[in-house]
This record gives C-alpha cells, structure tokens and sequence, in this order.
C-alpha cells in the first residue's frame, strides 16, 4: 500500500538547477513534507523537441502530513506561478514544471486532476528518478513495479544523471 505522494519536477529555462532547487524549497515553505529527492537528471525533450533539454528529478512526500490531493496540486500550481511558470506552448519551455504523479493509493480523475498522472508510465525521465527512489512501487493503477515500467518502456529518450559544472546553465 502506498503511504506516500510523489511529485515530477523538471525545468529547462534559465539556471534549471536554480529552479529545481526554488520548487523544493517552495514544496516545504507550502507545507508539503518533502522526505526524499532523486538525483537530477538531464533529459532530451519529448514530444514538442525544439526546446532546450530539461533537468528533472522526482521529490517524495510524506503521506501522513499532505493536504488533500486537490489542495496539494493547488500548492504546486501556485509555486510553479511564483516561479514565472507560463503555459504559452503545450509542452513548451518551462522555468519549472511540477506534477503530481502519485498520490498514496489514490486513483483520481477530475478535469483538473488525474491521479496517478497519465503518462507516468510512457516517460522516461519521469520512471528513471522514480525508481532510484521507490523501485518496487507498484503502480496504482498498472499494478507493476515502477521498475517494470522502466523496463517495457517504449520511449528510448536520453535521461542521464546530472552533474554539477557539466551543464549548459
């Protein structure tokens, strides 16, 4: 049974790291008990491709102390705001991009919220940080490991773990 959330943070405008880093800080002033995070890792885009490539990482919050999963992501929507968040482009550049992947055991499908999110499976760069962390997660809805998923995945997109001083920032 799952006890905790887990939220997808990417970005690939400005210092990406920067970002990152804000969103994290944002996720605790907010409230959300961030008890774990992923490496970084540096990813080629997928689907809209003509764009800079992303710094993603996945962050784990603790279940017990989490709002609602409405109330969570109106948290994230409002840190992604005060981040300079724009949604010019479908899929487009981004200062940072927060989604809630998994919520506890919570299957959700609001026109605002799905939960767990859509696409988690299909993306790498979302399955790689994920399974560093909770490999033997099953997904809620799927019933598979994330480690699993991770392996029958379809997209063959680069997703390489970051280091400091080796980027484009």
């Amino acid at each position: 049974m799952i006890q905790n959330a887990y939220v997808g943070l990417g970005s690939n405008l400005g210092d990406r790291a920067g970002y990152l880093l804000l969103a994290v800080r944002g996720m605790l002033d907010a409230g959300l008990d961030v008890i774990r995070l992923s490496s970084i890792y540096e990813t080629e885009p997928v689907e809209y491709e003509e764009q800079p490539a992303f710094l993603n990482m996945v962050a784990e919050l603790r279940g017990s102390t989490l709002p609602s999963p409405e109330q969570t992501l109106a948290r994230l929507l409002r840190i992604e705001y005060a981040l300079g968040r724009t949604r010019d482009v479908r899929m487009g550049p981004r200062t940072i991009d927060l989604d809630l992947l998994i919520f506890k055991d919570q299957q959700i499908e609001t026109e605002l919220l799905t939960v767990p999110h859509p696409r988690l499976a299909a993306r790498r760069f979302v399955l790689v940080p994920l399974n560093e962390l909770v490999p033997n997660l099953l997904h809620p809805v799927l019933g598979e490991r994330i480690s699993e998923l991770l392996c029958h995945s379809k997209d063959r997109s680069e997703v390489i773990r970051w280091k400091a001083g080796k980027s484009t920032d």
